[in-house]
């Protein structure tokens, strides 16, 4: 068993984990609440975790490079708010251009941490502290205590999410859902295939290193910061499809959610290794949990937070100790490969 998990690289590992534990609660809850499993769940699974799989796409991107953006969730409930009031304005506006506006906006917020970040060399946790209460701020002076309501928009923006591209059986694959697959998939595929995104890794397992091999690393760190600005105005327009009336506390407490989707998916929360497809399983395992406990009679509304805050811990924990256990293993097996070389060795000059 030792030698099959040395073999296996750390990601593997993470997911296989990581899905290993989703069907365990799929099975415990399924043992607790009566019709659990059923068609359902997964629809019901799939479009509410459309948003958070993009917020936590975009916080592992930042994590990656040894920072962290507290400010996403301010983020989005500023893009759903300003786009619910550009759509209402100016209802004839195509959703290619509504899009576009979202991302862009969401860029120019991620650019301003960036800024801080990169080129001032701010701790990432200290200005998107002060970034998350400012465009909180920005947001509430933007709104001007009104609110965006589902009646001025159009039927198109509303009807998204919930339209239905393909199904299997009683399982719908809805349009915003599989939108955010796509997303995710395409990230995956820069991380792994993409020169350029790999600098994210080198940067967050030594930066000084990095720097020595020609690396730009304020360049890189910045666009991180921007691509995850872009990803959470994505979901910014996401949330305003999906739940129409926006307020001011839109997309409060994705923050944490993020994190803990990219930190129980397998992100290593020190930067330098971690996956976006560890990241969603992640998302649909935080918003599985969270959904099953609303509908859990044993277990209070109250508790939802704390068991979300148990998660990043064991997360941390398990991930501390799986990447000593790797490395053990490894060790042990490099020894026993140089020991083993060392007695042929001497055996063919007893010989």
């Amino acid at each position: 068993m030792g030698a099959l998990l040395s073999r296996l690289n750390p990601q593997s590992l993470r997911i296989l984990g990581l899905l290993a534990v989703l069907v365990l609660v799929v099975l415990f809850f399924s043992t607790q609440i009566p019709h659990y499993l059923n068609g359902r769940l997964f629809n019901r699974i799939s479009s509410s975790v459309a948003i958070m799989a993009l917020i936590a796409t975009g916080q592992t991107l930042v994590i990656l490079t040894r920072n962290i953006d507290l400010s996403i969730g301010s983020i989005v409930g500023f893009v759903a708010f300003a786009t619910g009031g550009l759509i209402s304005s100016h209802p004839d506006l195509g959703p290619v251009l509504l899009v576009t506006y979202s991302v862009l906006l969401g860029a120019a917020f991620g650019a301003v941490n960036g800024v801080l970040v990169a080129y001032g060399r701010i701790p990432s946790i200290i200005v998107t502290l002060g970034t998350m209460a400012l465009f909180r701020s920005a947001l509430v002076e933007y709104s001007d205590a009104k609110s965006i309501t589902t009646s001025n928009l159009p039927h198109w923006l509303v009807n998204f999410p919930n339209t239905v591209l393909f199904q299997i059986g009683q399982y719908q694959f809805r349009a915003a859902f599989v939108a955010a697959i796509v997303v995710v998939l395409l990230v995956h595929f820069m991380l792994n295939r993409f020169r350029p995104a790999r600098k994210l890794y080198a940067i967050g397992s030594n930066p000084e290193a990095a720097e020595m091999a020609g690396i730009n690393t304020s360049a890189t760190v910045f666009v991180a910061f921007v691509l995850a600005g872009a990803l959470a105005g994505l979901a910014g327009f996401m949330f305003l499809a999906r739940f129409g009336t926006i307020t001011v506390v839109a997309g409060l407490g994705l923050e944490l959610k993020s994190v803990a989707a990219a930190v129980v998916g397998g992100v290593n929360i020190f930067g330098g290794s971690g996956s976006v497809i560890g990241a969603l399983i992640g998302a649909v395992l935080i918003d599985l949990i969270d959904t099953s406990l609303v509908r859990w009679d044993m277990v209070s509304e109250f508790w939802r937070e704390a068991v979300l805050g148990g998660l990043i811990l064991l997360s941390v924990a398990a991930d501390t100790t799986l990447m000593r256990r790797l490395v053990n293993l490894r060790i042990s097996r490099e020894k026993a490969k140089f020991s083993k070389a060392r007695n042929v060795q001497s055996q063919e000059v007893a010989e």
